[in-house]
């Protein structure tokens, strides 16, 4: 018996599941880039479910459904057809698919909807995007560098923004004050297969914070 199961979606790495994972609560990762889909057992108790879908998909749909104990959705939706740093390239790409942003948007709006569908604290993140004029203004911001007590090696700067409902508790911050001032690692990557899943990965000091903030309410 765990004590739950977050739902991570759009999660390729799986790093904001692991302090919840190592406290004995199950997860179930969407993402269409894991290899394939399968389950395994983790140390702590609980179990890893990987589902190598879109959201909106029969085996996606038919894994929510058979959560027994929902308590926590996260979601990182991809952003690279509506983060602002590359707004440059925003119309040719509506040249190619005049609805590119607003399926972009509706992966985010899947995201919310199975959050308040399972009614459990919820959250949805992205660098600042044109997210912010079809969700509205976000909940909360933060930089990984905010919470280098928790990792340090998160100090660099990449503001995300956080819409997020039901319940969710935003961490304070919590910041290595013998480092030096955060680095720019994001915007140098320099151009590769692998940069999109580089510059979008999951700070592990947030996703700590995270955890620790939301599972007493639990």
């Amino acid at each position: 018996m765990t004590k739950g199961t977050i739902i991570c979606l759009c999660d390729l790495t799986g790093i904001f599941a692991e302090p919840w994972l190592n406290d004995g609560y199950s997860t179930l990762l969407i993402d269409p880039q894991h290899n394939k889909s399968s389950t395994e057992n983790h140390k702590a108790g609980g179990t890893i479910t990987k589902i190598a879908n879109v959201i909106d998909s029969d085996e996606t749909w038919a894994a929510i459904r058979n959560v027994k104990n929902p308590v926590f959705v996260a979601g990182f939706p991809p952003c690279t057809d509506v983060a602002v740093s590359g707004a440059r390239w925003f119309k040719d790409k509506a040249k190619d698919d005049p609805a590119f942003q607003i399926k972009a948007a509706l992966v985010a709006e899947q995201c919310k909807n199975i959050g308040k569908m399972l009614n459990v604290p919820w959250f949805f993140e992205n660098p600042v995007s044109v997210f912010s004029s079809i969700f509205g203004k976000p909940n909360y911001t933060f930089h990984p560098h905010y919470f280098t007590g928790y990792c340090h090696d998160d100090n660099y700067t990449k503001k995300t923004c956080i819409w997020a409902g039901n319940g969710f508790v935003m961490p304070d911050e919590y910041k290595n004050e013998l480092l030096c001032q955060p680095d720019d690692r994001i915007h140098k990557a320099s151009p590769s297969p692998e940069r999109a899943n580089f510059r979008s990965a999951t700070p592990r000091g947030f996703s700590t914070a995270v955890y620790l903030a939301n599972s007493p309410i639990l």
